[in-house]
C-alpha cells in the first residue's frame, strides 16, 4: 500500500494494483495532474472535498476511472458519470473493496442543516485496512490499520478528535483536513494527538508517499 497526501482532504491510495483518489477539493491543486486512476470517491458535497471546476478535467485525463459520490453530491453538481454510493454499501475494484460507513456530516452549528457524508473503508487481501472518514467522527470501524484524521475543521474539537482516534485504534495515521492550519496549529494538533493516543502519526504534507506492507 502506498498513500500520498495531496493536500487538505485529497488522498491518493495505491493498493492491490489500483489507484484510488479521495476527495479532490478546491483547497488543494496537487491532484489536478494525477493520472492512471481506477476510481475517484467523494465523501460529501462541500467544496473543500469536491472541486466541480477542475474535476471534469481530471476525469477526462483518467477515462477509465469510475466516480463514486455520496448521494447529495450527485444532486448538487452536474456529474454525468457519477455513481451514487449510499451508506452501508460497498463497491469492488478488482481485488479492492471500498465500503461506505456513517451517513451524516458532523454538526457545524445547531442552526445549520446537516448534510450527508460517507466515511470510506478500503481493504484488500494481504494489505493494510485504510479509513478516510470525510467530515465525520461518528463511524468508528474496527480493524483499521491506517487512519486519515481530520486535523482541524469548524465542526471539530480536539477532545473529539482524540476520542475518535482512540476508538478507531489504528496503529498508523496521518492528518488530513489541515488546510486552515498554519505550521504552529499543525504542530499543536500533532503534539496533542500523539501524547493522548497510541497511534503513530506521520507527517505527509511534503507529498512523499507513505509505503506500508
Amino acid at each position: 500500500m502506498k498513500i500520498t497526501h495531496l493536500g487538505h482532504a485529497a488522498v491518493l491510495l495505491e493498493v492491490a494494483d489500483r489507484r484510488i483518489l479521495f476527495d479532490p477539493g478546491n483547497f488543494s491543486t496537487a491532484w489536478h495532474s494525477v493520472t492512471g486512476l481506477d476510481a475517484v470517491f467523494v465523501t460529501h458535497k462541500h467544496l473543500d472535498h469536491i472541486d466541480p471546476e477542475h474535476l471534469p478535467a481530471l476525469l477526462g485525463a483518467n477515462p477509465q476511472a469510475k466516480l463514486y459520490v455520496e448521494p447529495q453530491v450527485d444532486q448538487a453538481y452536474d456529474l454525468p458519470t457519477a455513481l451514487v454510493m449510499d451508506p452501508d454499501t460497498s463497491v469492488e475494484l478488482g481485488g479492492v473493496r471500498v465500503s461506505a460507513v456513517g451517513g451524516l456530516h458532523a454538526v457545524i452549528y445547531k442552526d445549520i442543516p446537516r448534510i450527508g457524508n460517507i466515511g470510506l473503508v478500503v481493504e484488500a487481501e494481504g494489505e493494510p485496512r485504510f479509513f478516510h472518514p470525510g467530515d465525520s467522527l461518528k463511524a468508528v470501524p474496527k480493524g483499521i490499520d491506517v487512519l486519515a484524521i481530520p486535523a482541524y475543521a469548524p465542526w471539530a474539537a480536539m477532545k473529539r478528535t482524540i476520542d475518535f482516534t482512540r476508538a478507531v485504534d489504528a496503529p498508523r495515521s496521518f492528518f488530513i483536513h489541515e488546510g486552515l492550519l498554519n505550521e504552529r496549529g499543525w504542530r499543536l494538533a500533532c503534539n496533542l494527538l500523539t501524547s493522548q493516543t497510541s497511534t503513530q502519526l506521520t507527517d505527509l504534507r511534503d507529498g512523499v508517499p507513505l509505503e506500508l506492507s
